[in-house]
């Protein structure tokens, strides 16, 4: 098992296409800089279409591919393989063969941590292979009906009704698959407004969708529900929920720790608090960004497609 914090561009299907935040007219909006590149939903999906997929073996038998979208755990079992997150559709072949590798059994269930393409745009063609669907209520909403993504200038169909969980949640859910305790739970509002966190706990794995990025500043999706304020709570909620010996799948990056989590938060609390006091002077938004807030952190944090601009946008909106 690879246990380590180090990045690459291929671990970040969502950062892989660089960008620049400043221009000769200023800084760039959230929604110029994914505008400017050239339409960052298409251009990861072209990508994703080629990307190969890796597997990790993680404890028992829990295995994580990474290479379409979000990070995808599988718990294999004579009760059939079950997914966290689908990846991008564009990589079913990939994903399909990874799948095959690790054994005979079928596809029985899928579980989505949230709504966004790079996590649940596979659900169609997974369904298709007879999983059964499970989701917070939230993201089910979303996926039945067209969003609009203002950060990333792009406008999301209703996905087909192959893809819509057939099976909801509210707070928490428990299932009892491959002889292992699967424990769902919803962080609120956070990356988005239908976050769940999945925990395997016999293994010890816990799998936080993209209320966690290892090593890299994250996203949050203000235009269904996140929030600064709750990528602070659900990161106390992963810490809460793990130990040191817990492996941590993050929504997107390399397999990590406990340590790791803490850093995070450490991280977004700092950048949060720098942030609000500027704001709370009367500094307009540009001046905060002008001000660098994220220094501190921008050479372990800023070095993918959320900049330490981008990200300090992000952090302003919600404080």
């Amino acid at each position: 098992m690879r246990m380590t914090h180090a990045l690459s561009r291929r671990n970040f299907c969502l950062c892989c296409i660089a960008t620049t935040t400043f221009s000769a007219t200023g800084w760039l909006t959230p929604r110029e800089v994914f505008a400017k590149a050239n339409g960052i939903v298409d251009m990861i999906k072209g990508s994703a279409a080629t990307a190969p997929i890796t597997i990790h073996k993680l404890r028992g038998n829990v295995s994580m591919l990474e290479g379409s979208g979000g990070n995808i755990a599988v718990l294999n079992g004579p009760d059939g393989k079950v997914l966290v997150d689908a990846g991008i559709a564009v990589s079913r072949v990939q994903v399909k063969a990874a799948l095959d590798s690790l054994g005979p059994q079928p596809i029985s269930t899928l579980i989505n941590t949230h709504w966004h393409f790079d996590h649940a745009d596979g659900n169609e063609w997974i369904h298709s292979e007879g999983a059964h669907i499970l989701a917070h209520k939230n993201t089910r909403t979303h996926l039945s009906s067209a969003q609009r993504v203002e950060d990333w200038d792009y406008d999301f169909a209703p996905s087909p009704s192959g893809a819509i969980p057939t099976e909801v949640m509210e707070d928490s859910h428990s299932l009892r698959l491959n002889g292992d305790t699967l424990a769902l739970q919803y962080y609120g509002p956070s990356h988005t407004d239908g976050d769940i966190s999945v925990k395997f706990a016999e293994a010890d794995i816990l799998h936080t969708g993209d209320t966690y990025w290892n090593g890299v500043y994250p996203f949050i999706d203000y235009s269904t529900g996140g929030s600064i304020d709750g990528m602070i709570k659900a990161a106390e909620a992963n810490i809460a929920a793990s130990t040191n010996k817990t492996i941590i799948v993050p929504g997107h990056g390399p397999v990590s720790t406990r340590a790791h989590l803490i850093e995070s938060l450490d991280m977004l609390s700092a950048i949060r608090d720098k942030v609000a006091s500027l704001k709370s002077k009367g500094h307009s938004l540009d001046e905060v960004v002008a001000a660098r807030p994220t220094a501190a952190f921008d050479d372990k944090w800023g070095k993918f497609v959320i900049d330490p601009a981008f990200f300090t946008r992000l952090t302003y909106a919600g404080v």
